[in-house]
């Protein structure tokens, strides 16, 4: 079941989060309910709040006031349970090269939150590591060393990474950064099918022309207010972020 009238898998409740040390909260008020295999843009200028909201709904930000559900799980009380569950591509990264582990190395470290403290790994971990680097079409890539790679090599290997997860939730900021235009529609391809099963897959970007041909909600930041929350198809995301109304 999908859409907005299904019960939320993020329920965000009039949530400000501030930063360690800084003197102003980031987010301002921000309600917001995404259902079950939802499709979510979250666009709005450079500062805006983006990146923050999706580290509060990891759990990776305390909140001043507020309060955030994900999948059932309330924040910070099951902050470690929503962890392993949530799935976050991150944008900044940087990979040595002398890193010493290879791109499977990685994948498989998605696993550990479902593996648990004093279990090993078992057929069933591996087996979901490779079927996501199948699914990026990485895995002729399997040994080689993650630093060594290209930029959009190392980013399909963190999609992977969080894939392999089984994530009920995707967050990915940012995840066309450093992949060409063809990558670029192999991955949207790929995450429409992870919403038609269901997970909400939610995104922040400023790359709009390999969105998949579905419904997309539209959610924009400004100054860490939401300042719009509408459904579009993917042809129009660009314009209506670009005329979003401007947080006094």
């Amino acid at each position: 079941m999908t859409g907005t009238d299904s019960p939320p898998c993020i329920d965000l409740k009039d949530i400000w989060t501030t930063y360690e040390g800084a003197a102003y909260p980031v987010i301002k008020g921000v309600s917001l309910r995404i259902a079950a295999g939802e499709f979510v843009v979250v666009g709005g200028p450079n500062g805006a709040g983006k990146t923050t909201l999706l580290e509060a709904i990891c759990g990776l930000l305390p909140l001043v006031k507020g309060s955030i559900t994900v999948c059932g799980r309330e924040i910070p009380k099951e902050k470690i349970g929503i962890l392993c569950d949530v799935g976050y591509v991150i944008q900044n990264f940087d990979f040595h090269p002398f890193t010493p582990y290879t791109v499977l190395d990685v994948v498989r470290m998605g696993r550990y939150g479902r593996i648990g403290w004093f279990s090993r790994e078992s057929q069933e971990d591996l087996d979901a590591a490779m079927e996501a680097l199948r699914l990026l079409r990485i895995d002729h890539l399997r040994d080689e060393l993650i630093g060594t790679l290209s930029g959009g090599q190392q980013q399909k290997a963190l999609i992977a990474h969080n894939l392999a997860k089984k994530p009920s939730v995707l967050l990915l900021d940012e995840p066309f950064s450093n992949l060409d235009v063809m990558t670029r529609d192999e991955v949207s391809s790929l995450l429409c099918d992870i919403c038609e099963s269901g997970v909400p897959v939610v995104m922040v970007s400023h790359a709009f022309d390999s969105l998949p041909r579905r419904d997309i909600r539209v959610v924009v930041m400004q100054k860490g207010k939401l300042v719009l929350n509408t459904t579009s198809q993917a042809g129009d995301v660009a314009d209506i972020i670009r005329s979003a109304p401007v947080a006094g």
